[in-house]
């Protein structure tokens, strides 16, 4: 496997089920490696997989978020077919011209979600809170590019969030009637509807398609920055009062409105102020309000759900001991099922017959859509990668378990390089996740790819410490304000279990990881010299620094105990800071960090490689500065692959 092998690797996501439950949409992504220019076009596959997949909406401009109407006869998407901004279009299935719905100043985002009597479709847009009209938006916007002065003022915190300056503009919901393009602003105020990169699932029609749900933070500027608590509100399609209907002072969102009409199920958190927290399924009755938890009993974290087509049984996806399965469950409460074991599930849709089609992915396979019926009978759809697939040798990824800290079981990921030789001794190199809850699942990823690494000629080895999302909800609540505790004896458990395999190298170890992954990587470089090479990306290096420059402030003032300046967080600052020991740094070490990082600033990043090349330390810098906290762009994609691997060879090929 290659760089450009990950790079034009087709990206296949979100399936969309025809009403008559016989077709699946899909946006299949293509690259071009000269360019660098993705382009999204929408297939469509038989349910039955009885038929290949073709083309239904295919050009030189990106067509994305397919959804059918009501009667299955036309399909709206997102498209910026005609080189400006995204626009809502409409499609006959059986083919024709598309035709433009909206011109909306700030162009279209997803979710796109159309109403079910088929008339109008939502969606989000920026506008400027005080504008009445997308005229003024319109107009706001043109002066502020032509302005010859380009200083932001700031009036309210949450001026910038993960790589966007966000104070002057609101994310809002609009409601486009699909017959004549009449749009209107159903959100309007000084908020973001929904929260502004929690777009997912954040928007859903009522049964009779008069209001719609939403998912917003409304307690007041400046508090969005510290508060998780967003809710679910109810606003009338055709104006009037906005009615919230969630009470819970923790996250709320993803609505979904049961077959009747008369309840709505969310997904909710208890402890407020914790973006990690478990996740609840939770119905509400919209007439009295009274809230009801469909299971409670089995530590699973609900990520996204469906209602099966006879409103009967809920399907969803959850964490599962370095992978994400499939479950379902009883709307009206019991056991949950697991039906689909084993690799990354995502994008859940349902079916007319009781099943779902969905994505999934492995660690060494690319996502491709799927159906599994109720039975449990699953069946692959798609295949796009499977010309070049054929032609790679893909390591067979190993699980394992060592015991860590407190006799904990910690799992970890083993991946071993093509034509592996066992009486050879290989380089190692340790992925540390970011999160710090997330987990590495078995799941192909578009930047951190193990297979790819394992490519390199290295054993991979990719943890899931404290911290990590799958394995019950105290295994992730034990890493906060214990970042360099729990977590790190985890760790060096792995470590010091791989060092022992025959197959290994323990005097060619090498570390890497990114956002907390990077922080992992500074705080063990200032503890040990065990490694010989450590590429730190996007990683913490000053705690006391990060808290008052980061964004979203819930995050550090829950990991760490309270604002910046309060006792128990200068406490931890002390405790688990890397910058700290920086001069016990001996490590050579690649250091990235993007300019429009805003989660993890940049200087963080460029603290860290002055200290080290001030204490002398072999160190180098890559900056991007046209990325945010991750390397999206397929080119700075290339050049950050070859940077951190050309750092990691020119290390680990000596014996020294």
């Amino acid at each position: 496997m290659t760089v450009d092998d990950l790079i034009t690797a087709v990206r296949v996501s979100d399936p969309q089920v025809t009403p008559d439950g016989r077709s699946i949409a899909y946006v299949r992504t293509t690259t071009d490696l000269a360019s660098g220019r993705r382009n999204g076009d929408i297939y469509v596959v038989t349910a039955d997989g009885a038929a290949p997949a073709r083309g239904l909406v295919v050009g030189p401009q990106t067509d994305f978020s397919p959804r059918f109407s009501p009667d299955g006869q036309t399909l709206a998407f997102i498209s910026t077919r005609d080189g400006g901004s995204p626009q809502v279009y409409v499609i006959p299935v059986t083919g024709g011209e598309a035709k433009r719905v909206t011109n909306v100043a700030a162009g279209v985002q997803p979710p796109l979600v159309l109403s079910a009597d088929g008339r109008r479709a939502a969606f989000v847009s920026d506008v400027y809170p005080d504008c009445r009209d997308d005229e003024c938006n319109r107009k706001r916007s043109e002066e502020e590019a032509k302005s010859p002065v380009q200083a932001r003022q700031i009036t309210r915190l949450m001026f910038r969030h993960w790589n966007e300056w966000r104070n002057t503009r609101r994310h809002h919901v609009l409601v486009t009637e699909l017959a004549t393009g009449t749009t209107r602003d159903v959100t309007p105020g000084d908020y973001d509807a929904p929260p502004h990169n929690y777009e997912d699932a954040s928007l859903a029609f009522s049964a009779d398609s008069r209001s719609i749900a939403f998912v917003s933070k409304r307690e007041g500027p400046d508090r969005e920055a510290w508060s998780t608590n967003s809710d679910v509100w109810l606003a009338p399609v055709d104006g009037g009062e906005i009615r919230k209907v969630t009470a819970n002072p923790a996250a709320d969102d993803h609505p979904l409105f049961t077959k009747d009409g008369k309840s709505l199920l969310v997904r909710g958190q208890r402890r407020a102020g914790f973006e990690a927290d478990r996740w609840y399924l939770d119905v509400y009755d919209l007439q009295s309000g009274a809230r009801r938890t469909v299971f409670e009993a089995t530590d699973l974290s609900i990520d996204e759900f469906v209602v099966s087509g006879d409103g009967a049984t809920v399907w969803f996806t959850a964490g599962d001991r370095g992978r994400i399965s499939l479950f379902t469950i009883p709307l009206s409460g019991g056991a949950a099922r697991k039906v689909i074991e084993g690799g990354a599930v995502s994008s859940i849709a349902a079916l007319a017959d009781g099943g779902v089609a969905y994505v999934k992915s492995r660690l060494t396979r690319p996502p491709d859509v799927y159906r599994v019926s109720r039975d449990g009978a699953e069946r692959q759809l798609t295949s796009d990668n499977d010309d070049w697939l054929r032609a790679v040798a893909m390591p067979a990824p190993e699980s394992a378990v060592v015991t860590g800290a407190e006799r904990t079981p910690v799992q970890y990921w083993l991946l071993k390089p093509p034509n592996f030789d066992p009486a050879r001794r290989y380089p190692t190199v340790f992925l540390i996740h970011g999160g710090p809850q997330s987990a590495f699942n078995d799941a192909w990823s578009t930047r951190w790819n193990p297979a790819l690494w394992a490519a390199q000629g290295w054993v991979i080895v990719a943890p899931n410490p404290r911290g990590s999302t799958g394995f019950g909800q105290r295994f992730v609540d034990e890493i906060s304000q214990d970042w360099g505790g729990k977590v790190m004896t985890d760790i060096d458990a792995v470590v010091q279990a791989v060092a022992k395999l025959p197959f290994v190298d323990p005097n060619r170890f090498a570390i890497a990881g990114a956002s907390y992954g990077g922080y992992a990587v500074n705080w063990l470089i200032g503890h040990s010299n065990r490694f010989k090479a450590a590429v730190s990306h996007d990683g913490i290096f000053n705690l006391e620094s990060m808290a008052v420059a980061t964004e979203e402030l819930w995050f550090p003032e829950w990991e760490f105990g309270g604002p910046a300046w309060s006792p128990k967080a200068r406490e931890n600052f002390a405790r688990w800071s890397p910058h700290l020991y920086a001069d016990r740094m001996r490590t050579p070490t690649l250091v990235i960090t993007n300019e429009l990082d805003f989660r993890v600033p940049v200087d963080q990043g460029l603290q860290l490689l002055t200290a080290l090349r001030r204490n002398g330390v072999p160190a180098e810098g890559l900056v991007f500065p046209d990325e945010g906290h991750w390397v999206l762009k397929a080119l700075n994609s290339k050049r950050w692959h070859e940077a951190v691997f050309d750092w990691m060879n020119r290390y680990l090929n000596s014996t020294n």
